[in-house]
C-alpha cells in the first residue's frame, strides 16, 4: 500500500488547521454540548491505540441470541454509545423495550416485522370487526394497534429515546439486527450508561466489570410494581397482575411465538409491493410525528449516492431524506468497496463514525491529531471500529470487497477528503502544496491532479494489498 503513507501524511498539514479546535474541545464537544464524553477527563479520550473489536459477551435466550460490545471500551465510552447486535430465529420476538437513548437498528440479515408505540398517538390499525363494534356493540372485539412495519435487509431504522419497540421474524433464515445506542445524546437525561428498559436487557449489572463484570439478567419493569397498583391501573385481577411480572420468566429478550404472530398489516396491492421494494421516496414534508417514516433503506445500489464502476459505491441515510433523523441527531452510511478499491483518506468534520462491517475484509488506517497512527491493521465481517471525530481515515478492500454501515453522531454528517477530485488538495495552489511538503512544482502537480475520482478510487498499478 505505498501511496497509503503520502496520502495520510497530507493529513497531518491539513489537520494542523483544526488541531487547536479539537485540543480544546476534544470528544467533549461534538455538537456544541457538554454530553459526549461527560464524566471522563480529556486525557482519557486521547487515544493511543484503538482496535476493531468483536462482541464481548453473548446472552442465550429462547429463540435467538444477543451479541453485546463493551461500553466501557474507549472508543465507545467517549463517543458515548452503546452496541448490540440481535440474531432472530424463525416465529422469534424481541420482545417489547425502550432505552434511554435514541438509537439506529441497521437489518443486516433477513426480513421481519417492526412495531414501535409512539407516545400519544392513536391505533390506527383496527379490525374490521372492531369496525363494525363501534356501530353495533353486539359484534364481537378483536384488536387495534399501531402501525406495523415490514423490515428487510438494508433498512435503517430510527427510533427516539423512550419509544417501545418490538421485532419479529416471520421468515424461516435469521433476522439479525445491529443497534447503536447514542448514549450522550441530550434525550439522554440519566448518565451515559445504556439502559434498557422493560423486556429489554438490563446491562447495569456488568458496566463496571466490563466483560468480566456480573452475570447478565433480563429485566421487566412490572416486577417492580406492587400486583394491587397494577391490577388497579389496568383494571384486572391481581392473578392477572402478578403474571405480568413473569419472575420466573428464563426465555430471555428473544422469545417463540408457538404459532406465527398474528397482527393487522394491510394487503399489498402490486403497484404498492413495488413501491415498497423500491424504497418509498421522501418529499421532505412529514405531516405529524405519529406518521412520521422510521425507516430507509441504503442496500438498494440504484439509491447510491457515489458510485465509480471500477471501485464501489455509497449511500447515506440523514435528515435530508429521513427527517426523523433530525431530532434524533444521528445519520448513517453503507460503503461498498470492490476488490482492491479504496475509500479517499478523509476526516469526519462534525462527527464520530462508528463502522460495523458486514461483509468482506480489508485493511484500515486511523491517524491523530499528532500524526501517529491509533489504528493500522485488518477489519473483517462482524467487527466495530471507531474513526473519532477529525482523525484521519483510510480503507482498502481486500481480495473479497468490503462492506460496512457507519453510524454517525450528526444528522448532516460530512467529511473532508485527502486525496481526489473534490479533495482539500485540489483547492489549494500548487505552490501552497510544494512548499508544504519540499516538493518541485511537478511534483506538487501530480499530487493535486493524478487521482481525479471522488471519494472511491479504484485500484491503482501501486496496489500491494492483498487480505
Amino acid at each position: 500500500m505505498a501511496s497509503v503513507p503520502c496520502l495520510v501524511s497530507l493529513s497531518l498539514c491539513l489537520l494542523v488547521l483544526s488541531h487547536a479546535c479539537s485540543a480544546q474541545h476534544g470528544w467533549t464537544r461534538v455538537r456544541g454540548e457538554q454530553r459526549r464524553g461527560e464524566g471522563y477527563s480529556l486525557d482519557e479520550c486521547q487515544f493511543s491505540r484503538l482496535s476493531a473489536r468483536e462482541p464481548d459477551r453473548r446472552l442465550t435466550s429462547e429463540a435467538g441470541v444477543t451479541d453485546v460490545w463493551d461500553e466501557n471500551d474507549d472508543q465507545f465510552r467517549c463517543a458515548g454509545a452503546a452496541a448490540l447486535r440481535h440474531t432472530i430465529e424463525e416465529r422469534g420476538l424481541l420482545l417489547p423495550a425502550y432505552t434511554n437513548a435514541p438509537k439506529l437498528v441497521y437489518v443486516d440479515q433477513g426480513q421481519g416485522y417492526h412495531g414501535a408505540a409512539i407516545p400519544g398517538c392513536a391505533e390506527t390499525f383496527q379490525s374490521q370487526e372492531e369496525s363494525q363494534q363501534q356501530q353495533d356493540p353486539r359484534q364481537g372485539f378483536r384488536d387495534q394497534h399501531q402501525k406495523i412495519r415490514k423490515v428487510r435487509e438494508g433498512d435503517v431504522i430510527a427510533l427516539p429515546a423512550g419509544v417501545a419497540d418490538w421485532f419479529y421474524n416471520d421468515a424461516q433464515t435469521p433476522l439479525v439486527l445491529v443497534q447503536i445506542m447514542d448514549t450522550s445524546n441530550p434525550a439522554n437525561q440519566l448518565d451515559n450508561n445504556f439502559r434498557g428498559f422493560q423486556r429489554g436487557e438490563s446491562q447495569s449489572q456488568s458496566r463496571r466489570g466490563g466483560s468480566g463484570g456480573q452475570e447478565q439478567r433480563s429485566g421487566n419493569i412490572f416486577q417492580g410494581f406492587d400486583e394491587q397498583f397494577l391490577a388497579e391501573a389496568f383494571n384486572v385481577d391481581t392473578d392477572l397482575a402478578r403474571r405480568m411480572k413473569n419472575e420466573n420468566d428464563n426465555r430471555g429478550v428473544i422469545v417463540r411465538v408457538e404459532d406465527r404472530l398474528q397482527f393487522l398489516t394491510p394487503e399489498f396491492s402490486e403497484e404498492e409491493r413495488s413501491e415498497y421494494q423500491r424504497g418509498r421516496p421522501a418529499n421532505g414534508v412529514e405531516e405529524t410525528f405519529c406518521s412520521a417514516r422510521l425507516k430507509q433503506n441504503i442496500n438498494d445500489p440504484s439509491r447510491a449516492d457515489v458510485y465509480n464502476p471500477r471501485a464501489g459505491r455509497i449511500t447515506s441515510v440523514n435528515s435530508h431524506n429521513l427527517p426523523i433523523l433530525r431530532s434524533l441527531r444521528l445519520s448513517a452510511q453503507k460503503g461498498h468497496l470492490y476488490q482492491n478499491a479504496i475509500m479517499a483518506p478523509h476526516w469526519n468534520i462534525n462527527a464520530h463514525s462508528i463502522c460495523y462491517f458486514t461483509r468482506g475484509t480489508g485493511r484500515v488506517q486511523i491517524v491523530d491529531e499528532n500524526g501517529r497512527s491509533v489504528f493500522d491493521g485488518e477489519v473483517r465481517e462482524g467487527q466495530i471500529l471507531t474513526a473519532p471525530h477529525n482523525f484521519a481515515v483510510v480503507k482498502r478492500a481486500g481480495g473479497e470487497g468490503l462492506e460496512w454501515v457507519a453510524f454517525k453522531t450528526n444528522d448532516q454528517a460530512k467529511i473532508s477528503q485527502l486525496a481526489g477530485r473534490v479533495s482539500s488538495m485540489r483547492a489549494f495552489p500548487e505552490e501552497v502544496i510544494a512548499n508544504s511538503f519540499q516538493v518541485s512544482r511537478e511534483e506538487a502537480r501530480r499530487l493535486k491532479f493524478n487521482r481525479d475520482e471522488v471519494t472511491l478510487f479504484s485500484p491503482g498499478s501501486r496496489s500491494q494489498y492483498r487480505a
